[in-house]
């Protein structure tokens, strides 16, 4: 999930840790914690000269339970040593520390499964994305009360009951908030199923996910043999059923047979794509497991590519937002939100 997510979520972990240890410092600590696994994106930028294996690098060994056991271990000692030292000396010990980073890199990867991103939870030794597509990656209605928890308890002592109070609030509050989510995952690919039979449309696959910052609005791509289908649904809409399909072409100006980079790209889309030439250099590749911001124009999908020719392989252009602000695209979600 987003950044500011991460790091509540570590702070909690830390809190939960070593809290009545060491107070406000197990929050920073824990959210340092809940940090480090999306610096992949810094790392895969020194590791690659290309972006597309920059880009592919996210989510992936840093985002795996091995390296939240390896990085908690490590961590955990430096930290430890350097801690552990003149009026802190006997504070705490090894096995707090590590807990505390064990705990905070590994909640990091398993929030992040349930996004339609995926997590390559159990890299190195399979790359296969885990992705539940139960909660967005940014969604206000998680991250919030947990946040205001974590920020109420900071005012307490670190031996004060209500400290702990705030914490499993936070932790309650999001949990539940998790489950209402998986609950509304069952329920829309219920509708989405009915919808598909009713519209006469044969599918052999399908995917549902929340559109950003809410949990009300919904998109759906299925596959047949020659072509996507798309669409969107609202719980506020006044019939129960996905109604606008649009047919996506399975567009491949490309081919994975002769690039590589496509059939990793392939891959990171769960093969819901499309590929468009532009000219005789550049490709616009559509991830189209993501919402397309004008269902009947197949180019608009949120998170489009900019593909060029580089020697024998592909390279993409740094990724910039189809839409021009934020303010525009949260007025059109709310629009679409309140049901047709």
């Amino acid at each position: 999930m987003d950044s500011l997510t991460q790091i509540v979520l570590g702070a909690a972990c830390g809190e939960a840790v070593l809290g009545k240890k060491i107070g406000n410092k197990a929050l920073l600590f824990g959210a340092i914690g809940g940090t480090i696994p999306d610096l992949d994106v810094l790392v895969g930028s020194w590791l690659y000269g290309n972006e597309i294996d920059a880009m592919l690098f996210h989510r992936g060994f840093m985002h795996s339970i091995l390296f939240s056991v390896i990085a908690a271990f490590v961590l955990g000692w430096i930290v430890y040593k350097l801690y552990n030292s003149g009026n802190r000396f006997g504070s705490t010990n090894l096995k707090d520390w590590i807990l505390l980073f064990f705990w905070s890199l590994f909640t990091h990867p398993i929030l992040d499964c349930f996004t339609p991103y995926g997590t390559q939870l159990f890299a190195p030794f399979s790359n296969h994305r885990v992705a539940l597509n139960n909660i967005a990656v940014a969604d206000p209605a998680y991250t919030f009360p947990f946040l205001i928890c974590v920020i109420v308890l900071m005012f307490f002592k670190r031996t004060s009951n209500k400290r702990r109070l705030w914490l499993k609030l936070g932790v309650g509050i999001s949990s539940i908030y998790m489950l209402f989510t998986l609950g509304n995952k069952l329920y829309v690919d219920s509708i989405f199923r009915k919808s598909l039979k009713e519209a006469n449309v044969n599918v052999f696959r399908f995917s549902t996910q929340p559109a950003i910052f809410n949990n009300v609005l919904w998109y759906a791509i299925a596959e047949s043999k020659t072509a996507y289908y798309v669409s969107d649904y609202s719980l506020f809409d006044t019939k129960n059923r996905f109604l606008n399909f649009r047919e996506v072409p399975k567009q491949r100006d490309l081919k994975s047979s002769v690039y590589k980079d496509i059939k990793d790209l392939a891959w990171f889309s769960n093969q819901y794509y499309s590929i468009y030439k532009l000219n005789e250099n550049e490709y616009l590749y559509n991830d189209l497991r993501y919402p397309l911001l004008d269902l009947d124009n197949p180019n608009t999908s949120v998170f489009s590519l900019n593909l060029y020719k580089d020697g024998n392989r592909l390279n993409m252009k740094p990724f910039k937002p189809k839409f021009d602000s934020l303010g525009d695209i949260i007025s059109q979600l709310w629009e679409r939100i309140k049901g047709i």
